[in-house]
């Protein structure tokens, strides 16, 4: 109404957006499989990494066949992160492929949604630890079979026999170099978490 001394109400302060939700993922696999560089080729800042030189020391101890030109390795943990649209973000945490070191595992898994179990076809028996590391543990993965030198010569179907993996186990041929395919990877997994939350939901 003209010339009423009533104040005009305060402008309301625009609503912050919710802070993405935070999950934390491990990579994980045999010696040399490419964690560290699945690690590196999808996070979004620069990754920590672990990493220390091959020596003659190791020798007797790691098995280089297969991957003889592996110059270091990781020897606590490799650290990315990488946003899944606007309301996910995964922490990545690769965890350390020679069996000396397995004993962080059990440090790296807690808190622990789920995981990327990475296969190196040359040597699939490098893997079958993790493999069974989270099973035994209830925790969700999927299985990325790093196709080296892009090649990928058994289809995904033949290597979940060869590994004895149930069906709700997802299995992917993928390239860890590769940004798009190393995500795609991750997003694999979190449609299998959602999947599982929404199954149990529904019991």
């Amino acid at each position: 109404m003209a010339g009423s001394d009533r104040a005009a109400p305060a402008p309301t302060a625009p609503a912050s957006p919710a802070a993405p939700e935070a999950v934390k993922i491990l990579i994980a696999g045999g010696f040399g499989v490419g964690k560290t560089t699945m690690v590196g080729s999808v996070s979004e800042i620069a990754p920590l990494r672990t990493e220390e030189p091959l020596t003659a020391a190791g020798l007797d101890v790691d098995d280089l066949a297969g991957i003889e030109e592996k110059r270091a390795t990781t020897v606590a943990l490799d650290f990315g992160r990488i946003s899944i649209g606007r309301d996910l973000v995964l922490y990545l945490f690769g965890t350390p492929g020679q069996q000396r070191f397995w004993f962080m595992w059990n440090d790296l898994a807690i808190g622990a949604l789920g995981a990327v179990v990475l296969v190196d076809v040359r040597r699939p028996e490098s893997s079958f630890a993790a493999i069974d590391f989270f099973e035994r543990r209830g925790i969700p993965f999927v299985v990325g079979v790093n196709g080296f030198h892009g090649q990928h010569p058994y289809p995904a179907e033949e290597i979940r026999e060869a590994l004895a993996l149930p069906e709700h186990v997802k299995v992917l041929l993928c390239d860890a170099r590769e940004r798009a395919s190393s995500r795609d990877v991750l997003i694999a997994l979190i449609d299998q978490l959602i999947d599982a939350a929404a199954s149990a939901a529904a019991s």
